[in-house]
């Protein structure tokens, strides 16, 4: 006899995750817009800490947690796919400074997956956690790929593509606003070599030409550590 009580259980489970989490994140969102958009009240950062906390004043696993909250990561893709509207909408800009933005993102992408594995390297890191601190820079699907392509934890990945964003972007933002800068094409690829998707969508805040930019950015990123993680994976398995 089927026991319906456990399927209850789960289902609410799964309801409790999802719509506390979309809840929480559109009462911050609220907050973070009423607050003139101070950047210790972004959402991005606020909501992971708030629920955080409660699961463990809860003594709620994170399993039970991620039965219901794994729909939101799943709409990511999609999430992700919709850049490509106004990044077609800026499409005039993208063929102006094509070049430019290639060579400059290139250089980014090669300082910071070579630069996070030289680093580890110097701290005495195991090969996996070198190999998993490498593809950091770059949104969590191309950057899980990335890791078990060189052999590295993709757990550990998620975790470090999520701090890169959450540090870059507040880094970003208080470099663009101490420094003044205004150009918007300058902005976009700050933020998308800096800090990817949650960069990217701080760069529409400043307008749709910043976050197409920072949207192209991101996923040039991503294809150019794609490309340099099975070399660096031959070139480690041949020294």
């Amino acid at each position: 006899m089927v026991d319906y009580s456990i399927f209850q259980l789960i289902s609410i489970h799964i309801i409790e995750s999802l719509v506390g989490t979309v809840v929480v994140y559109f009462l911050f969102k609220k907050l973070y817009e009423r607050s003139g958009k101070k950047l210790y009240l972004n959402p991005l950062l606020i909501v992971p800490v708030v629920i955080g906390l409660f699961l463990v004043t809860m003594q709620i696993p994170y399993e039970t947690y991620q039965e219901g909250s794994q729909y939101i990561s799943i709409m990511l893709q999609p999430a992700t796919v919709a850049f490509a509207v106004p990044l077609y909408k800026f499409r005039h800009v993208v063929k102006e400074y094509a070049i430019p933005l290639v060579v400059v993102i290139g250089l980014g992408c090669a300082v910071a997956f070579l630069g996070s594995m030289g680093i580890a390297e110097l701290f005495g890191l195991s090969p996996e956690l070198v190999h998993s601190i490498a593809p950091r820079s770059v949104t969590t699907p191309l950057a899980i790929a990335a890791s078990n392509t060189i052999g590295g934890n993709p757990t550990i990945t998620a975790i470090l593509v999520i701090a890169t964003g959450l540090i870059g972007m507040i880094m970003t933002t208080m470099l663009v606003k101490q420094a003044h800068i205004h150009n918007r094409l300058l902005k976009g690829m700050l933020y998308g070599i800096s800090a990817h998707g949650t960069g990217t969508a701080k760069a529409y805040e400043d307008g749709p030409k910043t976050g197409a930019i920072a949207s192209l950015t991101m996923i040039i990123m991503g294809i150019f550590t794609t490309i340099m993680a099975p070399i660096v994976s031959y070139v480690s398995v041949l020294f």
